[in-house]
């Protein structure tokens, strides 16, 4: 007798019947998010500082049944705690977590000239995880199968250009936030983080400012993956990490998705 467990299907709704939370989720990256989770079975509360987009977003989908929008401002305690209300009200239940939300353009003047103001803004990506997990881990830690945080952070956590450092030590510092929490919170809660690259998100936007990606043939070429990656991307991998029938033995890990970016050798 075999002790091999028989072959089984794979699940086409990884996420049937699971609540997922995605912070930033009206565009871009945690846009792309939201519809996979919705398109894998799931559940998605959005919360974006853009209520036109959050509202485009639910119109758009055509699932009102599984769709919920809440503006959100992750530098805020009162809004991230109504956030994580307003999903219980509405589903009863809290699955998972996108950590999604920041500013998304890491430049900032030389550090002498930057005030202590501006700086903890910069920072907003790591205060909002905090704020988020910590409002949404009482439900997590009930979730069938084990709660998911999914930490979206940046290459840009390993390599920089100049005047990035806000940015930098943000995306950094959800790179140990998410190890860090994923040992307190196990086995109830898995804790990963995906670090994306170069991920062309112009149409993804609102409706107002949407438009196709200008990408040239060498923008695409220096990728050793071919392109210049998607939010769909993105998206495939974080709802592989929120299922824990794909991913229950994962946790705590940070992973690159790059289009090998970071592997590729340059002096030039």
């Amino acid at each position: 007798m075999s002790l091999v467990p028989p072959i089984r299907p794979w699940n086409p709704a990884p996420l049937q019947d699971r609540v997922v939370l995605v912070t930033g989720g009206a565009q871009g990256i945690g846009c792309g998010i939201a519809q996979a989770v919705i398109g894998a079975g799931g559940s998605v509360v959005i919360g974006d500082l853009d209520a036109d987009a959050g509202r485009a977003c639910i119109r758009e989908w055509g699932t009102p049944a599984r769709a919920l929008f809440r503006r959100l401002d992750v530098a805020s305690e009162r809004s991230t705690a109504a956030f994580a209300a307003a999903a219980l009200e509405r589903f009863g239940r809290i699955d998972g977590l996108v950590n999604n939300a920041g500013l998304p353009d890491p430049h900032v003047p030389s550090l002498d000239a930057l005030d202590l103001g501006e700086w903890n803004r910069r920072l907003s990506s790591l205060h909002g995880a905090f704020l988020c997990s910590r409002h949404a881990l009482p439900a997590l830690r009930q979730a069938d199968g084990g709660g998911a945080i999914v930490n979206i952070a940046s290459t840009r956590a390993h390599q920089s250009e100049p005047h990035s450092e806000g940015y930098a030590a943000a995306k950094g510092g959800l790179l140990a936030f998410t190890h860090a929490l994923a040992v307190s919170e196990g086995p109830r809660v898995r804790v990963n983080c995906i670090s994306p690259g170069w991920i062309a998100t112009e149409a993804w936007r609102g409706p107002a400012r949407r438009r196709r990606p200008k990408l040239s043939r060498r923008d695409h070429g220096q990728h050793p993956a071919g392109r210049v990656g998607t939010p769909e991307d993105i998206a495939t991998l974080a709802v592989w990490l929120l299922a824990p029938a794909l991913s229950g033995f994962v946790t705590g890990q940070e992973f690159i998705a790059d289009g090998g970016m970071g592997r590729k050798m340059q002096y030039a």
